[in-house]
């Protein structure tokens, strides 16, 4: 079964190799990722972050956090961020690699990315607020770059440092203790 690798884990700072378009073998790990998204209160799972070596992800920005029902998991393969529109907003982002912590991020406020699905057919996706940071903070994952690289410098020290006492604290996947601002 898979589990959430943390952060400083190595292979959370690898470029993942593509997947192989139409792999069946990606449906197991997939369901797998989502129940570990899901169970983790997560709206997005990267394979790296699960220690994987692949372009994988799985993003759900529509559940509700509690009724299985709303469930409606995205899974791109290979995704490509294909344009990126508009004035970094700066917002909040926690992470499930990054426990205890949610840190100030400025991303696009709307972003556009190619994927296959799990059958191999290609499609786009385009989406503002929620969706669109939650593709670009997922794709940072597929080329090694974590919350933590992708926040502003002048805040990394002072996120660090939180993240270093959240673990301390026993901090687990899903939960934000400390707000770096």
């Amino acid at each position: 079964m898979l589990k959430i690798v943390e952060s400083p884990d190595p292979v959370l700072s690898m470029v993942c190799a593509p997947c192989e378009v139409g792999d069946k073998s990606l449906i197991k790990v997939a369901k797998q990722m989502a129940k570990l998204m899901y169970g983790n209160n997560g709206c997005g799972l990267a394979a790296p972050q699960v220690g994987l070596d692949k372009r994988f992800v799985v993003i759900d920005v529509d559940w509700d956090g509690e009724d299985a029902s709303t469930r409606n998991p995205l899974f791109l393969v290979n995704p490509e961020l294909v344009e990126t529109q508009g004035e970094p907003v700066e917002d909040k982002e926690a992470c499930l690699s990054c426990p205890g912590v949610s840190v100030p991020v400025k991303r696009a406020p709307w972003a556009r990315v190619r994927f296959y699905d799990l059958d191999g057919e290609e499609w786009e996706i385009e989406g503002d607020g929620l969706l669109g940071r939650c593709l670009q903070h997922e794709l940072d994952h597929l080329d090694g770059k974590t919350l933590f690289e992708s926040c502003e410098p002048s805040v990394r020290l002072r996120a660090l440092q939180a993240y270093e006492k959240a673990k301390a604290m026993g901090a687990k996947p899903g939960e934000a203790q400390f707000d770096v601002s």
